[in-house]
């Protein structure tokens, strides 16, 4: 995990909240003086399941080390609860598309030439397994919304390690997508402009000797359409 890298020379612009990749944001955040709070505050494989407890106006995070990360960035804030923020919630949260599409997850759903059914992969059984892989995340967003926060939440860098299956990564990816926008989250998806004609991230934009994350280059793009949005 990617340590924490809030400033706090100004008035935050909005917290953040996630696992490692958040780290790229932070950084190129800290990097051009935009005042921000928050960072990765675990694993991504520590937000998959119950990793949290929606309270009436606040959350509480499981793990220990998480939850003191958050209640720290709270208080940098001038808060004590999730619901008295005035700035937008940017997360990371769910889309550690790598872990759910770990190739040994789906050997049972595989034809006998080991490929994964294109219909398989669009209908309704996948969207509920993903879904389901997923679903204290989708109830952190649906939480936040609810407390009025403005939450955006931000897809992850397009590598596939070699422990996941690319066809599951990309469907599972898009089925992340549609639940969190349902949710009430706004997705910031750079797709269209981070990857090559093979669909995966620019080398340009990933991380030397690592398989899974984007690097300072694409943080800046992340955090740039963040300020596009008005953040």
């Amino acid at each position: 995990m990617t340590t924490p890298s809030s400033t706090t020379t100004a008035p935050a612009r909005f917290l953040l909240l996630g696992d490692s990749h958040a780290g790229p944001v932070g950084r190129a955040a800290k990097a051009a003086g935009i005042p921000f709070q928050g960072g990765p505050i675990g694993a991504g494989r520590e937000f998959t399941d119950a990793f949290f407890e929606p309270r009436e106006r606040d959350v509480v995070f499981r793990g220990p080390e998480a939850e003191g990360y958050y209640r720290g960035f709270l208080g940098e804030l001038g808060v004590t609860a999730l619901a008295e923020l005035t700035v937008p919630l940017v997360a990371t949260f769910g889309f550690s598309a790598h872990f759910v599409a770990t190739t040994q997850n789906w050997h049972i759903y595989r034809d006998r030439d080991g490929s994964l059914p294109p219909a398989f992969l669009d209908g309704a059984l996948f969207d509920a397994i993903v879904r389901a892989a997923v679903r204290d995340a989708l109830a952190f967003y649906r939480h936040a919304h609810a407390l009025g926060l403005r939450v955006l939440a931000l897809m992850p860098p397009q590598r596939v390690p070699g422990q996941a299956d690319r066809a599951v990564f990309m469907a599972a990816q898009e089925t992340v997508r549609r639940a969190v926008t349902e949710a009430g989250a706004e997705v910031v998806d750079l797709r269209a402009t981070t990857t090559g004609a093979d669909g995966l991230q620019r080398p340009e934009l990933c991380e030397a000797d690592d398989e899974i994350h984007g690097n300072l280059a694409f943080g800046r793009l992340i955090l740039a359409e963040l300020l596009a949005r008005g953040l």
